[in-house]
C-alpha cells in the first residue's frame, strides 16, 4: 500500500520543481532561508503543516520591503510553497483552495515554476469538472450565490441625453473619432499608424468566441469562477501607500497585509497611467477575490455607486488560458514590425473611470462587452494638460475632466480633442503618447493590446 506522501506526489505532477528543487533550496539557504528549506523539505515528504509554514515564511520575505528590493529567489520559493500547499488541498478534494494556492503562486511567485503551476491548474480544473459531471458535491458550489441574470449586459436603448449628463463637459459635441469597417493592415499602416492618428475599426471581432461567451454569466462562472484575481475599488478601507515603486501595502479579505504586484519600474509606471490620481486617494484599495465574487460585485454595482469594483490592467489571459482562447491578437499589432508588450483585461461595472493619461506604446482597445466613452487629446497638447511632475506619474494629468478646476488649469477648457462611444465589437487604435480618458457607460469587458516597434514605441513627437 502506498504512503499518503506518495499519493500526494502523484496527484499533481511537478517536473520542474522535482528537478530544480535541490538547486533552489540551496540558493534559498545561501540567502539565509534555513528555516524555509527545512519546512519545504518536510512538505515534500508529506507534512502539510510544514508546507503552510513554508508558504508563510516566503510570504513574509515578499513583504519585507519594496518589491524591487525582494530577492528573486524568494519569489520562486513562494511558488514552491504554493505548489506544495496546493497538492495537499487537491488530495483532499478541496479544489477551490488548491486553485487559490496555485493562482497566488502565479500572481506573486517567480517564473521558475510557472509551467508546473499552469499544468497543476489544468489538473485541478479537470478533476473538478469530473466531480461536477459525476454529480459529486464539492466545495466549488460554495459562495457563488444565485446565478442571477444570464446576460452580463442586456440589450437596451441608449439615451444619449442621459449619457451626456454624466460625461465631462463638451463631450460628443466636437470631432468624433472616425470609423473604418474591416480596415486592411496596409490601410491601417499608411493612413493611421504612420501618421499617429486614432481610428475605430469595426467588423473585425465577429469571429471571436468572446463576443458571445463573455456576455454569458454562467460561462464566466464556469470557466473562471474559482480563480483568484486582483480587483480595485475606492472604499472605506485605507491603503497604506508609499510612493516607492512596488511598495504597495494592501490588505486581503482576511486582514493580512498584501503587497500584490510583482512590479518592475516600467510596469509600475504603466499601472500609474490608468490609476492616476487614485494612487493619491486614501480610499483607493485593492484585494484578492474569486472571479465569482467579483462577478457578484459587478452585478450588484449600479452606475451611481461610489465604489465600483474594477479588474483593471490585469494580465488575466496569461493567468486563465480558457479566456485567452476566446480572443485573438489583431493583425494590426504587427504594424511597424511590432512586438506585443502587454495583453490586459479591463472588466467592471458602469461608472469606472480611467483618468486622463498617456501610454508609451501603441494601443488597440478592443471592446468585447458593453460600451465606453473615450476622449483623446493629441500628444502635442502635453503641456496644456498639466502632467504631474513626479517621475512615476509623469504620464498622468492633474486635470480631473469630470470636475475641471478652471482657475488652476485654465488651458484645458477650450482645448481641442476628439471623442467617441466605443461600441461592442469595435476596436480603438490609440497612438503612443496620445492622452486619453475612459469611462464605462455600461458593465464593460475590454482587452488592451500594447505593442512597440523596433525603432521605438512612439511614431510621434
Amino acid at each position: 500500500m502506498s504512503s499518503p506522501a506518495a499519493n500526494i506526489a502523484t496527484a499533481i505532477s511537478t517536473p520542474t520543481l522535482d528537478s530544480e528543487s535541490p538547486a533552489l533550496l540551496q540558493s534559498i539557504t545561501s540567502h539565509g532561508g534555513y528555516a524555509f528549506t527545512r519546512m519545504a523539505t518536510l512538505a515534500a515528504a508529506g507534512d502539510q503543516r510544514a508546507a503552510e509554514a513554508a508558504c508563510e515564511m516566503a510570504w513574509e520575505q515578499l513583504h519585507s520591503g519594496p518589491w524591487h528590493s525582494v530577492l528573486p529567489v524568494w519569489r520562486d520559493a513562494y511558488s514552491m510553497a504554493c505548489l506544495h500547499v496546493a497538492k495537499f488541498h487537491f488530495s483532499k478534494g478541496e479544489f477551490r483552495d488548491a486553485l487559490r494556492s496555485l493562482d497566488m503562486g502565479i500572481i506573486m511567485g517567480g517564473p521558475l515554476l510557472r509551467k508546473d503551476l499552469d499544468s497543476a491548474i489544468e489538473v485541478v480544473l479537470a478533476a473538478k469538472s469530473r466531480h461536477y459531471h459525476n454529480g459529486v458535491a464539492d466545495d466549488d458550489k460554495e459562495g457563488h450565490g444565485e446565478a442571477g441574470s444570464r446576460l452580463l449586459v442586456s440589450p437596451q436603448e441608449f439615451d444619449k441625453s442621459e449619457v451626456l449628463r454624466i460625461l465631462p463637459i463638451r463631450s460628443l459635441s466636437s470631432k468624433i473619432v472616425g470609423k473604418r469597417s474591416a480596415l486592411s493592415l496596409e490601410a491601417f499602416l499608411c493612413e493611421y499608424f504612420l501618421s499617429g492618428s486614432p481610428v475605430i475599426i469595426t467588423d473585425c471581432m465577429a469571429h471571436w468566441p468572446a463576443r458571445t461567451r463573455w456576455n454569458d454569466m454562467d460561462y464566466l462562472r464556469r470557466i473562471a469562477g474559482d480563480r483568484t484575481v486582483p480587483v480595485e475599488f475606492s472604499g472605506n478601507l485605507v491603503e497604506q501607500w508609499n510612493p516607492s515603486p512596488g511598495n504597495r501595502i494592501l490588505n486581503d479579505h482576511n486582514g493580512k497585509k498584501l503587497q500584490i504586484f510583482p512590479l518592475t519600474d516600467e510596469s509600475f509606471r504603466e499601472r500609474c497611467s490608468w490609476v492616476g490620481k487614485n494612487f493619491l486617494c486614501s480610499e483607493w484599495k485593492q484585494e484578492l477575490v474569486t472571479f465569482s465574487e467579483f462577478l457578484e460585485r459587478v452585478q450588484s454595482t449600479g452606475c451611481s455607486s461610489k465604489a465600483p469594483t474594477y479588474l483593471a490592467q490585469h494580465q488575466l489571459f496569461d493567468q486563465i488560458n480558457d479566456l485567452r482562447k476566446d480572443i485573438s491578437i489583431p493583425d494590426y499589432c504587427c504594424a511597424g514590425g511590432g512586438e506585443l508588450r502587454s495583453l490586459n483585461a479591463w472588466f467592471g461595472p458602469a461608472g469606472t473611470v480611467t483618468p486622463l493619461h498617456h501610454d508609451p506604446h501603441h494601443n488597440i482597445l478592443a471592446q468585447v462587452v458593453g460600451k465606453k466613452y473615450v476622449r483623446l487629446y493629441s500628444a502635442t497638447y502635453s503641456e496644456e494638460l498639466y502632467p504631474y511632475s513626479e517621475t512615476m506619474l509623469y504620464n498622468s494629468s492633474q486635470v480631473d475632466l469630470d470636475n475641471i478646476d478652471e482657475v488652476e488649469f485654465p488651458k484645458v477648457r477650450d482645448l481641442e480633442f476628439i471623442d467617441c462611444i466605443l461600441e461592442e465589437g469595435e476596436m480603438l487604435y490609440i497612438p503612443p503618447k496620445w492622452w486619453h480618458y475612459v469611462r464605462s457607460l455600461t458593465t464593460s469587458f475590454s482587452v488592451s493590446y500594447w505593442w512597440s516597434t523596433d525603432s521605438g514605441s512612439s511614431m510621434v513627437s
